[in-house]
């Protein structure tokens, strides 16, 4: 797995970099210390998992992580930062970043990278604590049924935003695993959504009463 770390604090850098030459399965494939380096490293080097600080000199890494994600959209962005910001929390998920971690949370900085690599979306207890209130939804400008959404489709939306797994949502509803994958690309594809993350935050936006 390639990882590209970008910090504006070279000291972090340094000790990331450790940490991850560790790991047999890991290796840095190059450190940057600021959102343009982040951009043009990332398109040069296109790594498995882009490690990147969020408060940077210049185009943040929020604005970076965007520019990055409009042109490689399957990019895995882990966000390790000190700012427990809601405004930055918030961010990161719209632009479809793959977590979002603290820097105090030492231990888990590695766990948090491989399961990004493995596809799953990552939040620091720290942040997880914070969805619900930053998911509290305004008031419902229009229904499901407005945004092209079956009542099927809208049943395993619910679960999403539940937090059940492909697998515990097609034990549910009486699916297989695969027509819940088939659903969930159609929902993804239906609502312009990145992942099951961003359309759980659609769903408490927009339609939970």
């Amino acid at each position: 797995m390639k990882v590209l770390i970008i910090d504006d604090d070279k000291l972090v850098c340094s000790s990331l970099k450790i940490i991850l030459d560790a790991e047999p399965d890991i290796s840095v494939t190059g450190i940057g210390n600021d959102g343009e380096s982040a951009i043009a490293m990332y398109h040069s080097l296109l790594p498995d998992v882009l490690l990147m600080d969020i408060r940077m000199n210049g185009i943040s890494g929020l604005e970076a992580g965007e520019i990055i994600l409009k042109k490689h959209t399957s990019a895995k962005i882990l966000y390790l930062t000190t700012f427990l910001d809601d405004d930055y929390i918030i961010k990161a998920l719209n632009i479809g970043a793959k977590g979002y971690m603290l820097k105090q949370n030492f231990e888990s900085i590695v766990p948090s990278i491989k399961a990004v690599y493995a596809g799953q979306n990552v939040y620091g207890n720290e942040i997880v604590t914070k969805l619900p209130k930053l998911m509290t939804p305004a008031k419902k400008s229009h229904t499901y049924l407005e945004d092209g959404i079956t009542e099927k489709e809208y049943s395993i939306i619910i679960q999403i935003a539940e937090g059940l797994s492909n697998k515990e949502i097609a034990e549910l509803l009486f699916l297989s695993e695969g027509t819940v994958r088939n659903y969930i690309s159609t929902i993804l594809e239906k609502l312009d959504l990145r992942d099951r993350t961003q359309i759980a935050i659609y769903y408490y936006k927009n339609w939970k009463d």
